[in-house]
Protein backbone atom coordinates (compact mmCIF):
# COMPACT_ATOMS: atom_id res chain seq x y z
CA UNK A 1 0.00 0.00 0.00
CA UNK A 2 2.77 2.36 0.76
CA UNK A 3 4.02 2.18 -3.04
CA UNK A 4 0.77 2.24 -4.14
CA UNK A 5 0.20 5.63 -2.21
CA UNK A 6 3.09 7.15 -3.94
CA UNK A 7 5.29 7.50 -1.08
CA UNK A 8 8.88 6.67 -1.08
CA UNK A 9 9.60 3.46 0.67
CA UNK A 10 13.60 2.13 1.92
CA UNK A 11 13.99 -1.07 3.95
CA UNK A 12 16.83 -0.83 6.42
CA UNK A 13 18.18 -3.63 7.93
CA UNK A 14 21.06 -4.32 10.17
CA UNK A 15 20.98 -7.89 8.56
CA UNK A 16 24.71 -9.30 8.24
CA UNK A 17 23.91 -13.41 8.17
CA UNK A 18 22.72 -12.87 4.10
CA UNK A 19 23.17 -10.74 1.40
CA UNK A 20 20.47 -7.93 0.26
CA UNK A 21 19.99 -10.70 -2.49
CA UNK A 22 18.88 -13.40 0.35
CA UNK A 23 17.53 -10.36 2.13
CA UNK A 24 15.42 -10.08 -0.95
CA UNK A 25 14.33 -13.22 -1.49
CA UNK A 26 13.67 -13.47 1.68
CA UNK A 27 10.84 -10.99 2.21
CA UNK A 28 9.77 -11.89 -1.57
CA UNK A 29 8.46 -15.18 -0.16
CA UNK A 30 6.40 -13.43 2.56
CA UNK A 31 4.43 -11.46 -0.48
CA UNK A 32 6.37 -7.97 -0.12
CA UNK A 33 6.81 -6.60 -3.62
CA UNK A 34 10.66 -5.50 -2.88
CA UNK A 35 14.02 -5.68 -5.07
CA UNK A 36 17.58 -5.26 -4.04
CA UNK A 37 18.18 -1.18 -4.92
CA UNK A 38 15.56 -0.85 -2.01
CA UNK A 39 17.22 -1.75 0.90
CA UNK A 40 20.12 -0.05 2.86
CA UNK A 41 22.41 -2.14 4.59
CA UNK A 42 25.62 -2.76 6.74
CA UNK A 43 27.95 -4.70 4.12
CA UNK A 44 27.13 -2.17 1.25
CA UNK A 45 28.35 0.89 3.98
CA UNK A 46 31.44 -1.00 5.18
CA UNK A 47 32.63 -1.77 1.72
CA UNK A 48 32.40 1.76 1.23
CA UNK A 49 33.91 2.56 4.16
CA UNK A 50 37.00 0.67 3.24
CA UNK A 51 37.54 1.65 -0.37
CA UNK A 52 37.42 5.15 0.82
CA UNK A 53 39.74 4.64 3.21
CA UNK A 54 42.27 2.53 1.49
CA UNK A 55 41.51 -0.29 4.22
CA UNK A 56 41.85 -4.25 4.13
CA UNK A 57 39.58 -6.06 6.38
CA UNK A 58 40.24 -9.18 8.53
CA UNK A 59 36.31 -10.49 8.08
CA UNK A 60 34.58 -11.74 11.40
CA UNK A 61 31.68 -11.82 9.17
CA UNK A 62 28.88 -15.00 8.71
CA UNK A 63 29.49 -17.08 5.87
CA UNK A 64 26.78 -16.00 4.27
CA UNK A 65 27.40 -12.19 3.85
CA UNK A 66 30.99 -13.02 2.45
CA UNK A 67 29.68 -12.26 -1.30
CA UNK A 68 28.54 -8.51 -0.50
CA UNK A 69 32.51 -7.85 0.25
CA UNK A 70 33.32 -9.29 -3.19
CA UNK A 71 36.38 -7.21 -4.60
CA UNK A 72 37.90 -6.25 -1.43
CA UNK A 73 41.31 -6.87 -0.55
CA UNK A 74 41.50 -8.74 2.48
CA UNK A 75 45.59 -10.00 2.18
CA UNK A 76 47.15 -8.53 4.67
CA UNK A 77 45.03 -6.97 6.96
CA UNK A 78 44.94 -3.58 8.50
CA UNK A 79 41.92 -3.42 10.18
CA UNK A 80 39.25 -5.62 11.66
CA UNK A 81 35.04 -5.72 9.80
CA UNK A 82 32.92 -7.61 12.87
CA UNK A 83 29.40 -8.27 11.88
CA UNK A 84 26.81 -10.93 13.45
CA UNK A 85 29.01 -14.01 12.57
CA UNK A 86 26.35 -16.54 14.74
CA UNK A 87 28.44 -19.60 14.90
CA UNK A 88 31.93 -18.14 13.31
CA UNK A 89 32.20 -16.38 16.78
CA UNK A 90 34.38 -18.93 18.30
CA UNK A 91 36.89 -18.46 21.12
CA UNK A 92 39.46 -19.03 18.01
CA UNK A 93 38.12 -16.76 15.33
CA UNK A 94 37.74 -13.70 17.95
CA UNK A 95 40.86 -13.82 19.09
CA UNK A 96 42.46 -14.14 15.71
CA UNK A 97 40.49 -10.61 15.34
CA UNK A 98 42.02 -9.69 18.70
CA UNK A 99 45.40 -10.52 17.54
CA UNK A 100 45.29 -8.80 14.16
CA UNK A 101 43.74 -5.17 15.75
CA UNK A 102 46.18 -5.84 18.68
CA UNK A 103 48.82 -5.94 16.36
CA UNK A 104 48.28 -2.71 14.26
CA UNK A 105 49.61 0.79 15.26
CA UNK A 106 46.35 2.41 14.68
CA UNK A 107 43.92 -0.03 14.99
CA UNK A 108 40.17 -0.07 13.21
CA UNK A 109 37.62 -1.96 14.20
CA UNK A 110 34.12 -1.66 12.28
CA UNK A 111 31.24 -3.32 12.84
CA UNK A 112 28.15 -3.65 11.22
CA UNK A 113 25.88 -3.12 13.73
CA UNK A 114 26.07 -2.32 17.89
CA UNK A 115 22.70 -4.18 19.03
CA UNK A 116 22.66 -6.27 21.88
CA UNK A 117 20.47 -9.14 21.06
CA UNK A 118 17.71 -10.29 18.19
CA UNK A 119 14.88 -12.56 18.19
CA UNK A 120 14.66 -15.72 16.41
CA UNK A 121 12.02 -18.27 16.40
CA UNK A 122 13.94 -20.41 19.38
CA UNK A 123 14.64 -17.46 21.78
CA UNK A 124 16.54 -13.94 21.70
CA UNK A 125 20.35 -14.25 20.80
CA UNK A 126 23.30 -11.98 21.66
CA UNK A 127 24.13 -9.50 18.61
CA UNK A 128 27.23 -8.35 16.96
CA UNK A 129 27.72 -5.52 19.67
CA UNK A 130 28.40 -7.87 22.47
CA UNK A 131 30.85 -9.04 20.92
CA UNK A 132 32.09 -5.45 19.80
CA UNK A 133 32.37 -4.15 23.08
CA UNK A 134 34.41 -7.37 23.90
CA UNK A 135 36.99 -6.34 21.31
CA UNK A 136 36.63 -2.48 22.34
CA UNK A 137 37.89 -3.26 25.66
CA UNK A 138 40.90 -5.96 25.09
CA UNK A 139 42.38 -3.79 22.39
CA UNK A 140 41.52 -0.57 23.78
CA UNK A 141 40.14 0.69 20.91
CA UNK A 142 36.11 2.78 19.59
CA UNK A 143 34.53 0.63 17.11
CA UNK A 144 33.20 2.19 14.30
CA UNK A 145 29.62 1.44 13.91
CA UNK A 146 28.35 1.48 10.04
CA UNK A 147 25.03 0.33 10.35
CA UNK A 148 22.06 1.09 12.86
CA UNK A 149 21.43 3.22 14.47
CA UNK A 150 24.99 5.02 12.97
CA UNK A 151 23.36 8.56 11.87
CA UNK A 152 26.23 7.88 8.25
CA UNK A 153 23.58 5.04 7.91
CA UNK A 154 20.66 7.05 8.30
CA UNK A 155 22.23 9.94 5.92
CA UNK A 156 22.76 7.63 3.50
CA UNK A 157 19.25 6.22 3.40
CA UNK A 158 17.79 9.42 2.84
CA UNK A 159 20.58 10.51 0.05
CA UNK A 160 19.41 7.70 -1.51
CA UNK A 161 15.68 8.18 -1.11
CA UNK A 162 16.52 11.69 -1.57
CA UNK A 163 14.78 13.01 1.20
CA UNK A 164 15.37 15.36 4.43
CA UNK A 165 15.50 14.29 7.60
CA UNK A 166 12.09 16.03 8.70
CA UNK A 167 10.46 14.87 5.50
CA UNK A 168 10.77 10.77 6.52
CA UNK A 169 9.85 8.51 9.25
CA UNK A 170 11.29 5.17 10.72
CA UNK A 171 9.48 2.38 11.30
CA UNK A 172 10.98 -0.27 13.62
CA UNK A 173 11.12 -2.81 16.76
CA UNK A 174 14.06 -1.72 18.26
CA UNK A 175 14.16 1.02 20.40
CA UNK A 176 17.65 1.90 20.28
CA UNK A 177 19.27 1.30 16.79
CA UNK A 178 15.76 1.69 14.93
CA UNK A 179 14.11 4.48 16.60
CA UNK A 180 16.34 6.30 18.53
CA UNK A 181 19.05 6.21 15.74
CA UNK A 182 16.79 7.42 13.47
CA UNK A 183 15.51 10.39 15.62
CA UNK A 184 19.09 11.08 16.41
CA UNK A 185 18.91 11.80 12.50
CA UNK A 186 16.20 14.48 12.26
CA UNK A 187 13.73 12.03 11.67
CA UNK A 188 10.65 10.87 13.25
CA UNK A 189 10.25 7.17 14.58
CA UNK A 190 7.12 4.92 15.25
CA UNK A 191 7.94 1.56 17.43
CA UNK A 192 6.42 -1.09 15.91
CA UNK A 193 5.14 -4.51 19.24
CA UNK A 194 6.17 -6.97 17.33
CA UNK A 195 10.07 -8.74 16.47
CA UNK A 196 12.37 -7.13 19.43
CA UNK A 197 9.82 -5.25 21.05
CA UNK A 198 9.62 -6.14 24.78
Amino acid sequence: RIKASGLKLRFCTNETQATREQFVRKLQGFGFDISVDEVTAPAPAACRVLRERGLRPHLLVHDDLIPEFAGIDTTNPNCVVLGDAADNFTYANLNEAFRVLIGLENPVLISLGRGRYYKETDGLKLDVGAYMKALEYACDVQAEVVGKPAKRFFESALAELGVQPQEAVMVGDDIENDVGGAQRCGMRAVQVRTGKYR
